[in-house]
């Protein structure tokens, strides 16, 4: 597979043809390049090095699977409407907002005015496109219906990113309301708690029990807050570690995410989505069933059904058919497999993945909604237990004083 080589600014000098001085920045692969396609130019350069590289520059905004779900969509667009496929890429890569995907595509498209055709230039680049968009590419080249796959590509793309974002909002919101509330009630102990504790203090009385808990955790925070920080940092990086690294680790976490209470059951219908919409667009793209599998296995975006997805496949391969492949898997319900078993008989397999696709798709929308509206009193009362807990414990003695007096 090419690595694609960066290119970089020189600063040049030089004359031109009628001996004139000439200066400018010039973009290549290297200097070598840069030299030879000035001279090509007609001009003769004197100097030439690369452009410094500001100090504090802003890192390059990273191509997300928004951008290539937005580019996909444009891209048809432009096929459908009788654009080249040249000037398409040309058209779509100068007009995107993030300067990294415009130079990826515009690298894309130098591939291709090269010769090469649009899978090719795709597949070498893995990481932006996965082998399930270079598979449908190669096909709709290889039927002659470029545009009608790609928009098979961006329909399937919109639909995947869109289910993401949702199951994404409905996890963030909870994580991000108990760490705001950590941070909150980490503040109060540190820097709230100790002013009470030395009013406290000059009574001279015993405090109440829970009071005493809250002024003992303070002083613990005030001498070990490093602690505490270095084991949430050490605690997020070993997850992160293991999660990029250990595969016996990413299978733990998966089954465990499929076995928790309503978000497991989110978890296993937007698979189950994603198996049946990638399906049923290699299906659609006249994919031989046994090479679409090994796409969707990866499309899953869960091991456990990944893995059960390639045992099908290995049965499939076999002569055995996909419904009775589904069924030895025990992750899919009944009604998944008689919809596959209509469209296996049928001849219209894609079809009816499809319709399995949108049922699933709609029932994690609401799923989604569900657990939305149940986080919120949960989270309500995580924070009156944490904050209200400090408020009461600091006001108790006070309260205790009034009733003696």
């Amino acid at each position: 597979m090419a690595e694609q080589v960066e290119q970089v600014d020189f600063i040049w000098e030089g004359k031109d043809k009628n001996g004139k001085v000439s200066k400018g920045v010039f973009a290549a692969k290297s200097e070598a390049v840069a030299k030879a396609e000035l001279r090509r130019q007609g001009y003769r350069v004197t100097k030439i090095k690369a452009k410094p590289k500001p100090l504090f520059a802003s890192r390059p905004k990273a191509i997300t699977s928004g951008d290539i779900a937005i580019f996909s969509r444009q891209l048809a667009t432009m096929l459908k409407a009788g654009v080249p496929l040249v000037q398409s890429f040309d058209i779509v890569g100068k007009g995107h907002e993030n300067p990294s995907m415009q130079d990826l595509l515009l690298s894309v498209k130098t591939d291709i005015e090269a010769g090469d055709r649009l899978a090719e230039a795709l597949n070498r680049r893995p990481i932006y496109f996965d082998e399930l968009f270079c598979n449908l590419v190669e096909a709709g080249e290889q039927a002659g219906v470029l545009e009608t796959l790609l928009d098979k590509i961006a329909t399937y793309k919109e639909k995947t990113e869109s289910m993401k974002k949702k199951i994404k909002k409905a996890l963030t919101y909870p994580i991000a309301v108990v760490v705001v509330a950590f941070i909150v009630t980490t503040i109060l102990l540190i820097f709230v708690v100790p002013v009470f504790s030395d009013m406290f203090k000059s009574f001279g009385a015993d405090l109440p029990a829970f009071t005493q808990m809250v002024v003992e955790m303070s002083e613990w925070m005030q001498k070990y807050w490093w602690i505490v920080i270095g084991c949430v940092v050490a605690a997020v990086y070993t997850f992160d570690f293991f999660k990029k690294r250990s595969r016996k680790f990413c299978h733990f976490l998966d089954r465990m995410l499929l076995r928790l209470p309503v978000v497991g059951l989110i978890m296993n219908k937007s698979a189950i989505a994603r198996f049946a919409r990638t399906l049923s667009t290699m299906s659609a793209a006249g994919v031989p069933l046994v090479d679409a599998l090994q796409s969707v296995a990866g499309a899953c975006g869960n091991i456990i059904y990944a893995e059960a997805v390639m045992k099908m496949r290995e049965e499939v391969a076999t002569g055995q058919r996909l419904q009775f492949a589904m069924s030895q898997a025990g992750l899919f319900p009944h009604m998944v497999q008689q919809m596959v078993a209509i469209g296996e008989e049928s001849g219209s397999i894609d079809a009816m993945l499809s319709k399995v696709a949108d049922f699933y798709e709609e029932e994690v929308d609401n799923l989604v909604d569900n657990l939305s509206s149940l986080m919120e009193p949960i989270i309500m009362v995580i924070l009156g237990i944490l904050v209200g807990g400090l408020i009461v414990a600091m006001y108790l003695p006070i309260f205790k004083l009034g009733s003696a007096i």
